[in-house]
């Protein structure tokens, strides 16, 4: 997944990042009120959505040329 998300345009990530903190909150609605499956869920989502952030971020400093749109 890590190498995958570095391959994404800036309007990819955008999506990814709203899917991904959507799946977070159901998660953390599940987590709340029945057993969870995966315990790890929540902390691998977390840690993609910071990864999409900071992606994000580089491209607003510059740090990595931006991708157009496929």
């Amino acid at each position: 997944m890590k190498g995958k998300i570095e391959e994404l345009s800036i309007e990819e990530l955008d999506r990814s990042l709203a899917e991904t903190k959507e799946a977070l909150r159901k998660e953390r609605f599940k987590a709340v009120t029945s057993k969870v499956d995966n315990p790890k869920k929540i902390k691998e989502l977390k840690k993609h959505i910071a990864r999409v952030l900071t992606l994000k971020r580089e491209y607003s400093l510059g740090i990595r040329n931006k991708k157009a749109s496929r």
